[in-house]
């Protein structure tokens, strides 16, 4: 029976990269009109009103007892108060990501939507964190690296020192039934990496090489994960997301028809290795 060939691409999600058709990459597509009436975002900035371009004093805030008795604060221009809304929305991430060393990671990729260039994110600290996450993920039902390595002993042909291709859908398999690495576990509320990334949007998962000796077996799986970082209708209605003056500013920053700044892709990969032994699993 033939070996299976390397580098091999074993599992991809339905969801597809590079996919800038999706909800949540919309941008500048509503007016002020639908951000009030649909959304109900009215109270979006305590330092801007970006509807009408001024400046919000604290006379003007509507919870002060002296609230319009001074008018409307500084008139500015549609430039200005982009840059008043970013950073107030840097400002705001703070209590998402509390500790390093991801902590960091969201004022970047704020700054990186402010340059509304819409090119993709990536940075090392992302890469780390997507390896770390896979290596601690110690769940022999759900780890996509534990699964992978049980199908290795179970098939390799030892005698031939290789994989057979007739059993690459048992690979395929391990992925499908596992959990895909994702940043939504409680401490990912406090590390930055939930607001980052929190869920993820399309996987790619690759078996760079295997090599197989007379009693061990080494692997190098690669994972290419994509997120966006952008956000769609459904996010801004959840109660969860709209009651945070970040997410407001957000959605305005991006979907306002004034503002149109760009959402992007947000890019990570990791190579792990995966070791056995020939007596790990009997057949």
């Amino acid at each position: 029976m033939p070996a299976l060939q390397f580098p091999c691409t074993i599992f991809k999600t339905q969801k597809k990269m590079d996919d800038y058709t999706a909800s949540d990459m919309h941008c500048g597509d509503l007016s002020e009109i639908d951000l009030r009436a649909r959304f109900h975002l009215l109270d979006v900035s305590t330092r801007v009103n970006p509807y009408t371009l001024t400046a919000i004093s604290p006379f003007s805030q509507p919870h002060s007892m002296f609230h319009g008795s001074r008018g409307e604060g500084k008139k500015l221009t549609q430039r200005e108060c982009a840059e008043i809304l970013f950073d107030e929305f840097r400002h705001l991430s703070r209590p998402f990501a509390c500790h390093p060393p991801y902590n960091m990671l969201i004022k970047l990729m704020i700054s990186h939507m402010q340059k509304n260039s819409d090119k993709s994110f990536c940075h090392p600290l992302l890469d780390s964190a997507l390896k770390a996450h896979i290596l601690s993920d110690s769940s022999s039902e759900n780890s996509t690296r534990l699964r992978l390595q049980k199908v290795f002993g179970r098939y390799i042909d030892w005698e031939k020192g290789c994989y057979p291709a007739e059993n690459l859908g048992q690979l395929t398999e391990a992925i499908m039934f596992a959990r895909l690495p994702k940043f939504d576990r409680f401490q990912d509320n406090f590390n930055g990496l939930g607001i980052t990334v929190h869920d993820t949007w399309a996987t790619h998962i690759t078996i760079k090489s295997l090599v197989v000796g007379k009693a061990r077996y080494r692997a190098v799986v690669h994972y290419k994960v994509q997120d966006h970082f952008g956000l769609d209708d459904e996010d801004i209605s959840k109660v969860k997301f709209n009651q945070f003056r970040f997410f407001r500013i957000w959605f305005v920053l991006q979907r306002y028809s004034e503002f149109a700044f760009k959402p992007f892709m947000t890019n990570m990969q990791a190579s792990i290795d995966i070791t056995g032994g020939r007596n790990d699993i009997q057949k």
